[in-house]
């Protein structure tokens, strides 16, 4: 009877067992497992994709100008700062480089590229294969030039840069025959022909009345009597006064003036250098010559340099252009691009191709006299930059 009755129920188990088994769902065929894992990956991709605010690329002409280093470290603060998705190239110095950048990113998906040109009519090749291929190009500090293919310019009031140093060497010019010593940016950059023509709306009519006298370039001397240059008496000059925004060209040009120059030519000088890299080798060259009595050098972009150099009394004044400004400006435009909007422009610039609306800010004259509470109470830079601040 025990043996019968432990047979029975372990009949009933193994029935049981044999029930639940036809019960219990099928596990998932190798083909059914790869489909969901592929579903996860794209909703990981998707949400990934979500979290990337903006695709914006920027490409910056070289590294061995300290503005570009701090524009990268500017707009990649920002962006980050902001959730959004940033790649920063380098186009060294080459047109070339540049339009290779400009590839790389339209390859990389981007929406809104940024582009500061190395050559402002060699950048309208990468500019429009930019817009071809559906991307909005901002052309940034510096404008891109012959081509209709570029929807914005971001930049500072370039005319105002050139005039605020102009007006420096006029405030402290006194009586008449003053020698002048004018220098210009690259012939290449469509920027060093807007900071030109607003030093000479400036300069012009104190050369005219007698005020100052131009040393190096009998370009210039031949137009002095023009109130307006057109863009081909403004390259005559710039032909001759360029620094090609190097440093080591501007010094040996400076040196190659002063050899040049008479006795006459000397004593207290007023020196119209385009930026702050070039405003200090042309400092350092007429620094040393004995002739020169003292000078006065005008200069742009309020680099750590020349902050320290007006500290020390070797640069007169620069052009303070706010770069957090001008990088928030840009990214405002591509943001509102992205979202299909109509960035708000204030005036145009003509590119020989179109007139490109423009996002503009306004610049800063400043010497020792403000320096401290400009930018180091303003927060631009810590005082710890700088030695004998007062």
């Amino acid at each position: 009877m025990k043996n019968r009755l432990m047979f029975k129920v372990v009949s009933l188990l193994v029935v049981g067992l044999v029930v639940l088994a036809a019960c219990a769902p099928a596990p998932p065929a190798e083909e059914e497992v790869m489909e969901e894992e592929v579903m996860e990956e794209e909703v990981m991709e998707e949400e990934v994709m979500e979290e990337k605010a903006i695709a914006v690329g920027i490409v910056l002409p070289t590294k061995e100008e300290p503005r570009w280093i701090q524009d990268e470290g500017r707009f990649m603060e920002a962006l980050v700062a902001e959730g959004y998705e940033v790649e920063i190239l380098f186009s060294q110095g080459d047109s070339a480089v540049e339009l290779t950048n400009v590839q790389s990113l339209i390859s990389k998906g981007v929406k809104v590229i940024i582009i500061t040109p190395h050559d402002g009519t060699a950048a309208a090749a990468a500019a429009k294969e930019a817009a071809e291929a559906g991307v909005k190009v901002i052309s940034y500090d510096r404008l891109i030039r012959e081509t209709d293919a570029v929807d914005y310019y971001v930049t500072f009031d370039s005319i105002a840069v050139g005039a605020q140093q102009a007006q420096y060497l006029v405030d402290n010019a006194t009586g008449t025959g003053n020698p002048l010593y004018l220098y210009a940016g690259a012939a290449s950059d469509n920027n060093a022909f807007i900071f030109f023509r607003g030093a000479w709306g400036v300069l012009q009519p104190k050369i005219a009345d007698g005020t100052f006298y131009i040393v190096n370039s009998s370009e210039a001397v031949a137009l002095q009597d023009k109130a307006e240059l057109s863009r081909d008496e403004e390259a005559q000059i710039i032909g001759q006064i360029t620094t090609e925004w190097d440093f080591d060209t501007a010094k040996t040009l400076a040196e190659s003036n002063l050899t040049a120059a008479t006795s006459a030519d000397k004593g207290d000088v007023f020196l119209l250098a385009p930026n702050d890299g070039t405003a200090r080798a042309i400092a350092d060259a007429f620094a040393v010559d004995p002739e020169v009595t003292k000078y006065y050098v005008s200069g742009q972009d309020a680099e750590m340099a020349s902050v320290q150099y007006i500290i020390d009394g070797k640069q007169s004044m620069t052009v303070w252009k706010d770069v957090r400004t001008l990088v928030a400006d840009a990214i405002s435009a591509a943001v509102t691009l992205l979202e299909g909007g109509t960035p708000e422009a204030k005036g145009s610039y003509n590119n020989g191709a179109a007139d490109i609306p423009a996002i503009q800010s306004a610049v800063v004259t400043v010497d020792a006299e403000n320096v401290k509470a400009t930018l180091i109470d303003g927060g631009y830079y810590e005082a710890s930059d700088f030695t004998g601040l007062d």
